[in-house]
């Protein structure tokens, strides 16, 4: 009964603060705690397969969607977003070839890295291979033309400008855009297949900043501390390798038997790293995805 009733507040955590476990009582083990030490060490094995597969290198690491647009959909187009997403696109004729050989991704933050540029017709059909789902009552999207242009995307070091495509679709005004490197320039990691009889647990952290070894790690959680009813205090830790690092949310609830509302807060815990954090990515430990750290 106890592991039934932990998997529902687990679920329900993210977007709200049900306390059920004394803010005196040490970090959670078992069911919680080593639980959510092995799929990190998992997580771990996943991240350093995919960096074997980029060649060994961290390259660029993409967090979320290499698409974007340009625009807002008219009306009559509101599921072109859908059929974007679904994968329902093709050309309408020929597409350019790259204008050149190299171009370079540029973080906010400082630092760039040179990428071979790919041709528009290849990045379409990277974007028809990344669909996912179906959309049955979504027609296909015609592209038009192609230009190259830029896009901002968010890698795991942060914001950065990157050359993308930008395609133009009959019937409508928006740009829709696509990086212009292939996606075997960076690490792509996979998830592991959803088990729904049993879902990954933990706490899953939306993006992290480092200051030397300090990384501090942003997520939605209990709005107030355990010091009063339906409250959580939250501590982090941190599962390490030489290519990424996992955070780890525990939580430290107010008391065992309390029905509180579905109401998240943005909350924050620290963790102090082996070592700097470096070229490694940080992920998070439901499903081992990175997150953008600042």
């Amino acid at each position: 009964m106890r592991q039934r009733r932990w998997v529902s507040v687990a679920l329900v955590v993210a977007l709200a603060g049900c306390g059920a476990r004394s803010a005196t009582e040490p970090p959670p083990v078992g069911e919680s705690g080593d639980r959510l030490r092995q799929q990190a060490r998992e997580a771990l094995e996943r991240y350093d397969q995919a960096v074997a597969a980029a060649g060994g290198s961290q390259g660029i690491v993409v967090v979320g969607e290499r698409m974007g647009q340009v625009g807002d959909w008219e009306a009559g187009k509101e599921l072109y977003k859908e059929s974007l997403n679904a994968g329902k696109v093709k050309a309408a004729g020929v597409l350019p070839k790259a204008p050149q050989p190299g171009g370079e991704v540029v973080w906010d933050g400082g630092g760039s890295r040179t990428v071979a540029i790919i041709g528009a017709a290849e990045a379409l059909e990277e974007l028809v291979k990344g669909g996912a789902g179906s959309c049955a009552e979504c027609g296909t999207i015609e592209v038009t033309g192609a230009r190259l242009g830029t896009a901002k995307i968010q890698t795991a070091r942060g914001a950065a400008t990157a050359p993308a495509w930008e395609f133009t679709v009959e019937g409508s005004a928006v740009l829709v855009t696509r990086v212009a490197f292939a996606v075997s320039a960076g690490v792509t990691v996979v998830p592991p297949p959803w088990n729904a009889s049993n879902p990954p647990r933990g706490l899953r952290i939306d993006s992290a900043t480092v200051n030397g070894t300090t990384l501090t790690a942003q997520f939605v959680g209990a709005p107030n501390p355990a010091t009063g009813p339906c409250g959580i205090d939250y501590t982090a830790e941190a599962v390490e390798s030489a290519n990424a690092v996992v955070v780890i949310i525990l939580e430290h609830r107010y008391s065992d038997h309390e029905s509180c509302t579905a109401i998240g807060g943005s909350r924050t815990a620290t963790v102090e790293l082996r070592a700097p954090l470096g070229d490694r990515a940080v992920l998070e430990v439901q499903q081992g995805m990175p997150v953008t750290v600042g």
